[in-house]
């Protein structure tokens, strides 16, 4: 696989010979049918077939029947992105790159060159991946290291609640089809076993009375199995826990359709819904939780989010403290 693959891809405009080879999986296509097809020589077809090959696809050749994938690459490239999931607003443009420094990097960067609403960014390998507060996020080959730009109707003060969207959408994904039970803690963390497997990264434009747009960035430890040493006892990957490695084509767009269906139903219906699944799968409602942020720290019981997805804690005098950022732990000597 080319380590500096770069790729820029519209749906109405994708690698024509490998969507066709994709959507034939199994079968041959004459070489002379593509020729004819796509208006190109046979050597012009046969290059192609051998940049797919480069690139990782086992495809089988043969003078008399034509070509045929046998085999895809465990990459996330568009046109299997395209193949394989169901999507109307996600994914119409999609930045492929083998390695990136940060895909939220490169998402406010097209955002603010006007990329369309549903433009993901997708990377094998991030080197300079972040979570909030500008903390590094490891990023090796196996994850799912993702940003998607959204252009919502939505005030500012609401952005929040596309993180606890997010969140619902990821946690649900991995449970349907991992079959693993995921948690959230807040405000942007996926666990599993109380390991976090996945972070959530939202970034905002915005003006006094409108949102310009939001990118959202979401990193998950699918089959990288290998955590730094300061990591190790508090992160997970879903192959771990699983003990096995899972599809993570499969999994992204699993992800990506529960994130579409959530964020249509929003824009009809509002985010209550989404706020009541939330607070089902997460950890950190009806327990003692210590906060620390940059106004300082505190003990209490976490009772609840607002609906502007703010954690509302009970203070140890019986006040009530509307968290909107910082640290949340558990407090391991509840009693």
């Amino acid at each position: 696989m080319n380590e500096n693959l770069t790729l820029v891809s519209n749906k109405s405009q994708p690698n024509e010979l490998l969507m066709l080879l994709l959507e034939n999986r199994g079968r041959y296509i004459s070489g002379e049918k593509i020729s004819k097809d796509f208006g190109i020589s046979r050597t012009a077809v046969w290059k192609q077939i051998n940049t797919l090959r480069e690139w990782g696809y086992k495809i089988k050749s043969s003078s008399r029947l034509g070509y045929c994938i046998e085999e895809s690459p465990d990459l996330l490239l568009p046109e299997e992105i395209w193949s394989s999931c169901d999507l109307s607003i996600l994914g119409s443009e999609i930045y492929y790159y083998s390695l990136i420094d940060s895909t939220n990097n490169a998402a406010k960067k097209i955002a603010q060159e006007g990329a369309p609403e549903g433009t993901l960014v997708i990377a094998e390998r991030q080197n300079r991946g972040r979570g909030r507060i500008e903390r590094q996020w490891q990023s090796p080959l196996g994850g799912i290291w993702l940003s998607v730009i959204l252009r919502p109707y939505l005030l500012p003060q609401d952005a929040p609640k596309l993180t606890i969207m997010t969140a619902v959408a990821v946690a649900e994904a991995i449970r349907s089809e991992i079959e693993i039970e995921a948690d959230i803690k807040w405000p942007n963390d996926i666990l599993i076993h109380g390991k976090k497997v996945c972070g959530i990264l939202t970034e905002m434009s915005a003006e006094l009375d409108a949102v310009n747009y939001v990118v959202i960035g979401v990193g998950i430890n699918a089959n990288n199995d290998s955590f730094s040493e300061e990591l190790k006892d508090i992160a997970v990957s879903l192959k771990e826990v699983k003990g096995q490695k899972i599809n993570r084509l499969k999994l992204l767009c699993a992800v990506l359709s529960k994130l579409e269906d959530y964020y249509e139903k929003a824009e009809t219906e509002g985010f209550y819904e989404i706020l009541e699944r939330w607070k089902s799968l997460c950890v950190n409602l009806g327990k003692k939780v210590n906060i620390k942020s940059i106004n300082g720290s505190f003990e209490g019981t976490a009772v609840d989010i607002d609906e502007f997805g703010a954690l509302l804690v009970k203070k140890q005098d019986g006040d009530i403290a509307r968290v909107l950022s910082g640290d949340v732990s558990l407090r391991q000597n509840e009693d």
